[in-house]
């Protein structure tokens, strides 16, 4: 018994190490944002912000455009999460409800898009926009964002379909459901945990990407929010303050989605994985 307390306490205390070295990059983003240019310079890990520079969200917000690129971003998120979902919602009952020739084949090439890294995709995604006149829009990052969420949503929505008896949706075509109505109406709703997780994870995947968005993006008419740390670089130095302010800001919606929604995203995700 007194082995079985020791192995438990060492394993909270394991537990405890692992979260502070998880949440220190926060602690240390939202230290930093408070500070002045010069104590960056100053040697130490961590530095006490004496007093507060809260003028630097002040700057961060007016100087680099936050609203305007928050408004782009929210644009570009609501639009990609509801064709994510969509697309994830119809495809899994097509590949999972609906008997066809070949689709087996087709779904499993649809989960190679999982194996794709997204940024190997620019120089080809670039010369195809520039050619069809689309970069420097919103459709120049929600047509990515969709394309690399779809493939992991469409996994584990295929394994949560999986659970609901076929007799169900059976019955539902026999009293005159068509197929899109049996989707919305009778799917959609049974399977609402996958879909909020899904929801989630496409939103934090769109909301803190920078790389694509600094590719395809030029114009502040449509950049997004993370794209506000370059307005506070030039060619004579960087306002490192501001630019850690700015990604205070960026982190924060995310992080409250996710403690608002862990549970879901688990939920969602344990639900897919092994009802699959």
């Amino acid at each position: 018994m007194k082995q079985k307390k020791a192995y438990t306490r060492i394993v909270f205390i394991v537990f405890i190490i692992i979260a502070l070295i998880q949440v220190y990059p926060l602690i240390y983003l939202f230290d930093f944002s408070l500070l002045q240019n010069n104590d960056f310079y100053v040697s130490g890990i961590f530095k006490i912000p004496d007093p507060p520079q809260w003028i630097n969200y002040a700057k961060a917000w007016i100087t680099g455009n936050v609203p305007k690129f928050m408004f782009n971003s929210l644009v570009v998120c609501v639009v990609s999460i509801a064709a994510t979902l969509f697309l994830v919602l119809t495809m899994s009952y097509i590949f999972v409800k609906m008997e066809w020739r070949g689709r087996k084949f087709f779904f499993w090439m649809m989960l190679l898009g999982m194996m794709i890294p997204p940024h190997t995709t620019l120089i080809a995604n670039y010369s195809l926009y520039e050619t069809m006149g689309i970069r420097d829009t919103y459709f120049s990052m929600i047509i990515p964002y969709i394309a690399f969420n779809v493939p992991f949503g469409l996994f584990l929505m295929a394994g949560y379909l999986k659970t609901i008896p076929t007799s169900m949706i059976e019955s539902a075509q026999i009293d005159g459901c068509g197929v899109f109505k049996t989707i919305f109406a009778i799917i959609g709703p049974l399977t609402k945990p996958a879909l909020s997780s899904i929801g989630i994870t496409t939103f934090i995947n769109c909301w803190n990407e920078y790389v694509m968005a600094s590719t395809f993006l030029s114009k502040d008419t449509y950049k997004t929010l993370p794209l506000s740390i370059t307005k506070f670089t030039s060619e004579h130095g960087a306002d490192l303050a501001a630019q850690f302010a700015v990604m205070a800001i960026v982190a924060i919606p995310a992080i409250l989605i996710y403690f608002l929604f862990s549970e879901k995203i688990t939920e969602g995700i344990m639900a897919g994985a092994v009802k699959g």
